[in-house]
């Protein structure tokens, strides 16, 4: 991560901060694909494409969070937030839905222990705004199906409360 204060505060990180001696700089090539990213997000490339991908961002991740609520899966996150994670608790039931939604062509980050208590196993989708709302559609689709053989769809609240 970064880190902005003042340099007396950035110094004495640097000295006793254990992670400052196991990290490795950002690569130019990422730095430079950071910057340019930046400038579109900003449009100071002249066009509007930046702002449109946050845009469909923003859709394409509320439309999944509250279709995901609405079938009864808890859903933990802040509801704008592009990583949406499905709680698994039985950890157990983590390896075989990676595998599935794997075979699916459908792309999760799983979390389990030791990263998170054993018994909070989940399922983090990362949002793009390159999703169609088809694709969505499709992995909702699925997840449907999974949700009820594996037993995840276990909230008692259908419906979204940020609506």
């Amino acid at each position: 991560g970064y880190i902005a204060s003042s340099r007396e505060t950035i110094d004495y990180l640097r000295r006793h901060s254990h992670n400052h001696a196991y990290v490795t700089s950002m690569s130019a090539p990422v730095a430079a694909q950071s910057i340019v990213s930046m400038r579109i997000i900003m449009g100071k490339d002249g066009t509007n494409e930046g702002k449109e991908r946050v845009r469909q961002l923003a859709d394409n991740t509320r439309y999944l969070r509250r279709r995901l609520m609405e079938m009864g899966f808890i859903v933990y996150g802040n509801f704008d937030s592009p990583v949406i994670p499905i709680m698994i608790y039985q950890p157990g039931k983590l390896p075989y839905l990676s595998r599935i939604l794997l075979k699916r062509q459908i792309a999760v980050v799983v979390v389990g222990f030791p990263a998170t208590p054993i018994v909070e196993t989940r399922v983090r989708f990362c949002m793009s705004s390159a999703l169609t709302r088809e694709m969505l559609d499709e992995a909702l689709a699925v997840l449907v199906e999974l949700g009820d053989l594996l037993l995840l769809k276990q909230s008692a609240k259908r419906e979204c409360p940020f609506d």
